[in-house]
């Protein structure tokens, strides 16, 4: 099986095959978030620190909702 990897002019290889199963999902992971975003992983979890990305606490885990995303998005377009 063949993954859809790139790699930029940093070296840094970046597998995006899996974005398209997150369509459905109500929430996505913090590095998930991160890639949709383009941001590095570590940002994106300094951006949940900071409280400028919307999360959900489920026990240890971090999740992002895809709703309150969009909806962060479209205000920060908006301004």
């Amino acid at each position: 099986m063949e993954k859809d990897m790139t790699s930029d002019s940093g070296g840094v290889r970046r597998g995006l095959s899996h974005l398209p199963a997150i369509e459905g999902r109500a929430c996505i992971s913090v590095p998930e978030a991160a890639q949709m975003l383009g941001i590095s992983r570590n940002f994106a979890y300094e951006m949940v620190k900071q409280r400028k990305l919307p999360v959900v606490k489920f026990g240890k885990r971090l999740l992002i909702p895809r709703a309150a995303l969009d909806k962060m998005l479209e205000k920060g377009v908006a301004e």
